[in-house]
């Protein structure tokens, strides 16, 4: 079983992911039950990661509708 990953790990892979087109810009995330359950991570863990990419413009989101990547990412 793979070690789950850190929290700079989780986040720069969330990032590889977006840069790789996987997640299209104005494009929704998986819930967060998903990505905890794709990292074997804690809901927590995966409302961090998304505040600080949210911080950073990566991500925002929409109260009601989840969480999309930014049109224009201002990293």
């Amino acid at each position: 079983m793979p070690i789950p990953p850190t929290m700079d790990e989780l986040i720069n892979d969330l990032l590889k992911r977006i840069e790789v087109g996987e997640f299209q810009p104005g494009s929704q995330i998986p819930s967060t039950q998903q990505l905890s359950d794709h990292y074997d991570v804690s809901v927590s863990t995966i409302h961090r990661a998304v505040a600080r990419l949210r911080e950073q413009g990566v991500l925002v989101g929409r109260p009601g509708r989840g969480v999309f990547v930014a049109e224009s990412n201002r990293r």
